[in-house]
């Protein structure tokens, strides 16, 4: 089984928030997949199918992201899902907006979301892609991440979506292993 799971924060009012990238991109997923999120598992919202021959789960957790961490160490504990078949999906200020950033492994960075995924699976080593959103202008960064996107902004972020979409996508059609070696 592969575990795809997109950081952000639940409720309308965060929806298209730049924090909100990863549940974005994780909508963007299932929509291609033609799954639908209808069960909740593991303090997230799940969708379930199968993808090139891949069973594929894809969560949202329920937890706010700064908690995010809970939700994913949960899945991996109880579904026994080796690191190397999860990707977490994550926005990024450090990355310039609408780009998009594949790593196998590393810290958590600045990001809340990340810290909390590597203080609960207690390591680095999982894959993740993030999504830049780029740094905030005349804004405290607390205030940006979780303020609605402008439409000029989001005209750059949604094609970024939709390339981690296709990257995940590419990723489980050539070799369920999410890391690189």
């Amino acid at each position: 089984m592969l575990l795809i799971v997109g950081l952000g924060n639940y409720g309308k009012q965060y929806e298209y928030t730049p924090h909100n990238m990863g549940f974005l991109t994780a909508d963007s997923i299932a929509k291609a997949m033609g799954l639908e999120f209808t069960k909740n598992k593991c303090h997230a919202l799940v969708a379930e199918g199968f993808y090139s021959g891949q069973k594929v789960m894809i969560a949202k957790p329920q937890t706010y992201m700064n908690s995010s961490g809970i939700s994913l160490a949960e899945f991996v504990k109880k579904l026994k899902i080796p690191l190397e078949n999860v990707i977490v999906i994550s926005d990024d200020i450090d990355l310039p907006a609408g780009t998009i950033r594949y790593k196998a492994h590393g810290s958590g960075g600045t990001h809340n979301g990340l810290k909390s995924c590597v203080e609960e699976l207690n390591t680095e080593n999982f894959p993740r892609i993030r999504v830049g959103v780029g740094k905030p202008e005349n804004m405290i960064l607390g205030d940006y991440v979780l303020c609605p996107i402008k439409k000029e902004k989001l005209d750059i972020l949604l094609p970024a979506i939709e390339s981690a979409k296709d990257k995940v996508l590419d990723l489980i059609a050539n070799n369920h292993s999410f890391l690189v070696k």
